[in-house]
C-alpha cells in the first residue's frame, strides 16, 4: 500500500511517515467486534520487526482491549491510531462518548469482564485518558526495548 493510501475493503489508512516512523490509522464500526482480531492483524504487520520478544504480542493484547472496550461500551464509531517509532508504539483509540474509563477490580464471578484496562494498567509503560471537545481517546505506550 502506498504513504496515505486507504484500504477499500477494511477502512484501514497505513501511513508511512518517514523510514523510521509508521503508522497504522483505522475508522472502526459502531458495535463491529470483527473490528478486534482485524485490527490485531493491521497491528501484527506493522509491528513485524519491532522491539525484543514478546513487545509486539503486549501490543496486540493491549490493543485489542482499547478496541473492544470502545465497540462495547459506547454507541458510536471509534478510530484506532498506532504509531511506531525506533524507540516505540504508541496506540491510541478515540472514540466519541466523554464518560472516563475507570480501571475496575473484576468480580470473581465474571468470566471475562472488567479485565481490559487492568491489563493495559499493568502491561503499558505508560497509559491514560486524554478528553477531547467530543469524546476521549484511551493510549498506552510501550518502548521496543523493554525486557
Amino acid at each position: 500500500m502506498t504513504a496515505g493510501a486507504s484500504s477499500a475493503t477494511t477502512g484501514a489508512e497505513t501511513d508511512t511517515i518517514t523510514e523510521h516512523v509508521r503508522r497504522i490509522r483505522r475508522r472502526l464500526g459502531r458495535a463491529d467486534l470483527r473490528a478486534v482480531p482485524e485490527a490485531r492483524r493491521e497491528l501484527r504487520e506493522l509491528l513485524r520487526h519491532w522491539g525484543k520478544p514478546g513487545r509486539s504480542e503486549i501490543a496486540e493484547l493491549l490493543t485489542s482491549e482499547l478496541v473492544t472496550n470502545a465497540l462495547v461500551h459506547t454507541d458510536d464509531d471509534a478510530v484506532l491510531t498506532a504509531v511506531v517509532e525506533p524507540g516505540g508504539l504508541r496506540v491510541e483509540v478515540r472514540d466519541f462518548v466523554a464518560r472516563r474509563p475507570e480501571p475496575q477490580v473484576p468480580e470473581a464471578a465474571e468470566d471475562t469482564h472488567g479485565r481490559g484496562l487492568m491489563l493495559v494498567q499493568s502491561l503499558a509503560d505508560s497509559w491514560g485518558v486524554r478528553p477531547h471537545g467530543v469524546g476521549k481517546s484511551v493510549w498506552f505506550e510501550l518502548g521496543a526495548e523493554a525486557a
